[in-house]
């Protein structure tokens, strides 16, 4: 009797157990860890985390199955050949989805891989109109365009600023090319010149001699498509060289770090644009940065807020299609829609973002200031 009561006491136990045993699911991330923009990626792995750790603290359960995620977090350094790596490391490790990659450069070579593998990735920052344009399945986007960000800062240079010539550099990167590609259009469509069109890459520090070359030019201002890496730097040996032009840029230089590299030559003719809104103006954009703060002991750089929906829209269509299973889900990533922190998260047909805003930016006062 004592025999059977024991057996029937760990069966018990057993059946306990397994009600409440989770699935772990892996849910990627791949961006620059390491390298001068680690900050910027960072930032998007915190989004990403806050995203898992706040579905985790709700105990979701997905086809009847109680799951718990788990982040797995690849360093693609933003270079290409190293993105594509990473994104065959994290596929052989079995993630279910990813958020990434940050930027462009990265994120194009990658999705191939993914779209190969079947497993879908959302990037929360890649801004190149071609990523969604390969007609791959799997590729989601939860930001504005290039094309979105060009116009809007032609827009208010030859609107407001009177930008009459224009020189233009970019980093050479998939990023900062496609953003400079879409401003000069957008300049030339609204009869502005492009006086001097110059490039440098991702890496350089030093840019005197095309500066130099651009002086000469002598123009009303100066669009940078990149990172603010390069940015700060930038800037700060254009106003060496006594320019006096305005400084534009789109949302790579639209940070508090370039705001330390340049130091002292920031100045109320420095204006950005970015893809979305500010987060003061996002429906959920307070509370998720008094979270984000209390949660990581840091200011938000940029992206964070998209990472956390890039996220939160993988779960999403995992709870709507009742899998975790990449073949079963990605299907439903096409009817996603949820009240987002960065706004309304819904994709059109290519995988972009049915609403992107975007948003103009004035340093002023010491900080950057969001104005319509």
């Amino acid at each position: 009797m004592q025999k059977k009561t024991l057996v029937a006491l760990a069966l018990a136990g057993l059946g306990m157990t397994a009600a409440h045993a989770q699935t772990v699911v892996k849910i990627g991330n791949a961006g620059p860890l390491t390298g001068p923009i680690a900050h910027i990626g960072k930032d998007t792995e915190n989004g990403v985390r806050l995203a898992l750790d706040d579905a985790n603290a709700k105990g979701i359960t997905i086809g009847g199955q109680a799951v718990k995620f788990e982040l797995v977090s690849e360093d693609d350094q933003a270079d290409p050949r190293t993105a594509t790596t990473v994104a065959q490391r994290l596929s052989d490790n079995g993630v279910k989805g990813v958020v990434g990659h940050l930027t462009s450069g990265a994120s194009i070579p990658a999705s191939r891989i993914y779209e190969q593998a079947g497993i879908p990735m959302i990037t929360p920052s890649s801004t190149n109109p071609k990523l969604t344009q390969q007609g791959f399945k799997t590729t989601y986007r939860v930001i504005a365009n290039d094309l979105q960000q060009g116009e809007a800062m032609a827009k208010y240079a030859t609107g407001a600023l009177k930008v009459k010539r224009i020189a233009i550099i970019d980093d050479r990167t998939a990023y900062g090319q496609g953003l400079a590609d879409a401003f000069a259009d957008s300049m030339k469509k609204m009869g502005s010149e492009v006086v001097g069109r110059e490039f440098t890459t991702d890496k350089a520090t030093d840019f005197m001699a095309i500066l130099t070359k651009i002086k000469g030019k002598n123009p009303d201002a100066v669009f940078y498509g990149g990172m603010d890496a390069q940015g700060g730097p930038m800037l700060r040996q254009l106003r060496q060289l006594g320019m006096n032009a305005t400084f534009l840029g789109g949302d790579g230089v639209c940070t508090a770090e370039m705001v330390k590299l340049a130091g002292d030559a920031m100045s109320d003719k420095v204006f950005c644009t970015q893809a979305g809104i500010p987060i003061g103006k996002m429906p959920g954009g307070d509370a998720f940065l008094a979270r984000f703060k209390q949660r990581f002991n840091a200011e938000i750089q940029l992206y964070a807020p998209y990472a956390y929906d890039a996220a939160t829209a993988l779960i999403e269509a995992m709870k709507s299609a009742g899998s975790t299973d990449p073949a079963k889900y990605t299907p439903a990533l096409q009817k996603v829609s949820f009240k987002g922190v960065t706004g309304d998260i819904a994709f059109d047909p290519k995988g972009d973002i049915k609403v992107g805003g975007v948003s103009m930016y004035h340093y002023k006062g010491g900080k950057w200031e969001a104005f319509d």
